[in-house]
């Protein structure tokens, strides 16, 4: 956790000077990503609100995820990651938006989509989407830890590649 205390300071500084502000939607952590930002002072000055969308229907009320494209792909896949962070980009006053979706376990995996599997979204304004899929290991703590890292450390890398 220390790891993710040194990522957020960096997020809280870019996004300070840059005057813009963030939220999350998120379904296999439970809003994580949220309390992990919100432990550090003051981050109410660029973390706006975050978004637990854990049943498909809170995707499709709070985030405007369509149900077809879930019947389609599946809760956990590319589209609804992407489409989750569109949602909450189209739905609050933020310049940034990140969304997680996955199988933290210990049930619910497949073949296809076995326990471990995240897809994460980042989506900025005017920006293409960067949506990628993690396999992460471990226990349902575990593969909720990884992701909120690998969260952060996109948006941090994001903000960062800005900077040059």
């Amino acid at each position: 956790m220390t790891h993710d205390i040194e990522l957020i300071d960096r997020i809280a500084v870019a996004l300070m000077q840059r005057r813009e502000r963030i939220g999350t939607a998120e379904s296999c952590t439970g809003g994580l990503i949220a309390a992990a930002c919100t432990s550090l002072a003051g981050s109410s000055q660029w973390f706006e609100r975050g978004v637990v969308s854990y049943s498909n229907e809170a995707k499709a009320e709070l985030l405007g995820v369509p149900k077809g494209l879930v019947a389609l792909h599946g809760a956990v896949s590319a589209e609804v990651a992407e489409h989750m962070a569109r949602g909450m980009l189209a739905h609050a006053p933020i310049d940034w938006a990140l969304s997680v979706t996955g199988i933290a376990g210990p049930t619910g995996g497949s073949e296809a989509k076995p326990v471990g599997t995240v897809w994460l979204a980042l989506v900025h304004a005017g920006r293409p989407a960067q949506v990628w899929r993690e396999h992460f290991s471990g226990d349902r703590q575990a593969v909720r830890a990884q992701t909120v890292t690998a969260g952060l450390r996109a948006l941090c890398e994001a903000l960062e590649d800005r900077d040059s």
